[in-house]
């Protein structure tokens, strides 16, 4: 692999393969002494000061952090990210990458091998350099589940220094779940194909034809407004962006523009070279619903809580809720704008607006040469059951993770 896509760190002398995971980080992920510019001129220059607890955690278990890949300019998307390449590459098992839309699991599909979105406030995001703060996680990608499990063993753990933790029990990833007893029951929302293009529709079929092959009972549910969960996570995803951008001022840290003559100029010079069109017309629309929209912001807020609604009480009764993971009608590697962006992550943001763990799993809804991902969206703080449901259609043979 290219230096310029993946930097590394010298692995220690006794290192064993069979007894620790070498895992891949974005530097919006804080390890003391490395560079932490996020992808974004806002941050240029910027070295952590610290180890997030993330990464405390998985070194404390013996992991080791073995190198640095690129990403999207505050990790949002996935245009420039490297994360995926690492681990396919084999200079990583695991790669962390910030999740606000679905990267790490469109990442995972785009690579065909497992990603994981766990559930908002199981893991700590201190130490993460993030833009949406009610929606932004640590996504992992690997090609095992017992990876991205042995990796949730060590991260999903209190952290006192963040308020956003869940204050009640969490997920205890060291318990035995498994299919063996039972067949698991996976949901498909009335009339999801029909939006779906005709190379999607083939890979949709054959997905849950590998479900029922593999014994999973497929049972129908209604979303009667699944429609609406883009515009929601969209609205209320660019607010807490344009909230969450305003520290990067020039004046703490960061970035500074060197061609102003005074103080508010300097200000919004720097503001105007600290990002990309893409982050800026993000926290545009952000700033627009913000100051001018404020009422359809707390519309969106009603609604986030109608559909999480919504998908719990049709969850109640099911071990996960089925679609693919990408679209063809646009490529989350390629995408330049925002309308691009929310199109070719709409199969996944459902679950980041919610809070709900979600698992990509390769191999399974395939047509021809492409392989568009299984996407399973589990019950809050079931996480462990989750990734025992993906190590069970894993280990069946009919996936194209590494058993």
């Amino acid at each position: 692999m290219d230096s310029s896509v993946f930097s590394f760190t010298p692995l220690p002398a006794d290192f064993d393969a069979a007894d620790a995971l070498r895992i891949a980080v974005q530097p919006g992920m804080s390890c003391r002494g490395w560079p932490a510019g996020a992808g974004t001129t806002a941050l240029e220059n910027f070295t952590a000061l610290e180890d997030a607890f993330v990464i405390q955690q998985l070194k404390q278990t013996g992991m080791v952090i073995a190198g640095a890949t690129r990403m999207s300019e505050l990790g949002l998307g996935l245009t420039r990210d490297t994360g995926a390449l690492a681990v396919t590459d084999g200079r990583a098992d695991a790669a962390l990458i910030i999740d606000y839309l679905g990267e790490a699991r469109a990442a995972g599909a785009k690579a065909r091998i497992f990603g994981f979105k766990p559930s908002w406030g199981s893991v700590s995001r201190q130490g993460l350099t993030g833009l949406v703060p009610s929606m932004e996680c640590w996504g992992i990608t690997g090609r095992r589940i017992l990876d991205i499990q042995q990796v949730m063993t060590a991260i999903c753990a209190p952290d006192d220094h963040d308020f956003s933790m869940h204050p009640g029990p969490l997920p205890d990833f060291t318990e035995s779940h498994q299919f063996q007893d039972r067949a698991p029951v996976i949901g498909v929302a009335d009339g999801y194909d029909a939006s779906l293009t005709p190379e999607e529709i083939r890979a949709w079929k054959s997905g849950l034809a590998a479900l029922e092959t593999a014994g999973c009972r497929i049972t129908r549910i209604s979303l009667p407004d699944a429609a609406l969960f883009s515009l929601a996570h969209h609205i209320i995803a660019s607010v807490e962006a344009s909230s969450s951008a305003g520290r990067y001022d020039g004046v703490r840290y960061g970035h500074r523009t060197s061609a102003s003559d005074n103080w508010n100029e300097m200000y919004l010079k720097t503001r105007g070279e600290s990002f990309g069109t893409l982050i800026k017309s993000f926290l545009f629309q952000g700033a627009y619903f913000q100051f001018q929209q404020y009422a359809t912001f707390e519309q969106a807020c009603r609604l986030r809580g109608l559909l999480m609604d919504q998908t719990l009480a049709t969850l109640s009764e099911l071990d996960g809720l089925a679609g693919l993971t990408i679209t063809d009608k646009a490529d989350p590697v390629a995408a330049q704008t925002i309308d691009h962006t929310y199109q070719a992550f709409g199969f996944t943001l459902p679950a980041s607006l919610t809070g709900l763990p979600a698992v990509q799993i390769p191999g399974l809804a395939c047509h021809g040469s492409k392989d568009f991902g299984l996407h399973i969206t589990g019950k809050p703080f079931k996480d462990p059951d989750l990734l025992a449901l993906a190590r069970f259609l894993e280990n069946m043979g009919n996936t194209g993770g590494t058993p």
